[in-house]
């Protein structure tokens, strides 16, 4: 059985998207995390150094949104799966990356994973 570690409704301002007047503003992204990572060894120490740091993982994810200036929230969503497999030695992941459009009146999104459970 494997435990799952989540972020949920972290927003990002970032600058995204394929159009002109998108690159010149910050538009904000609503990213989800799912981790598989044993909480066991957290559980019965209940010392935050035995557990998956899920403040980190949230500035970890900031970083790469904000830092990625990306087109597609497909590259964001595979750039930010990847960087936190490398860094946190997880085995599987899941990252939702959500943009809102209330000017097209519905919210667009995209869903990668990443690894093996």
């Amino acid at each position: 059985m494997t435990d799952t570690v989540s972020i949920r409704d972290l927003r990002v301002s970032a600058v995204i998207g394929v159009h002109d007047w998108e690159r010149e503003i910050e538009q904000t992204l609503v990213v989800a995390v799912d981790m598989a990572a044993g909480v066991a060894k957290a559980a019965a120490s209940d010392d935050i150094t035995d557990a998956l740091d899920y403040s980190a993982v949230a500035q970890t994810v900031r970083s790469v949104v904000t830092d990625g200036r990306f087109q597609l929230i497909e590259t964001a969503a595979e750039r930010v799966a990847r960087q936190l497999l490398a860094d946190y030695g997880l085995s599987w992941v899941r990252v939702e990356v959500a943009k809102p459009l209330p000017r097209e009146g519905y919210t667009a999104a995209i869903t990668v994973e990443r690894g093996s459970r």
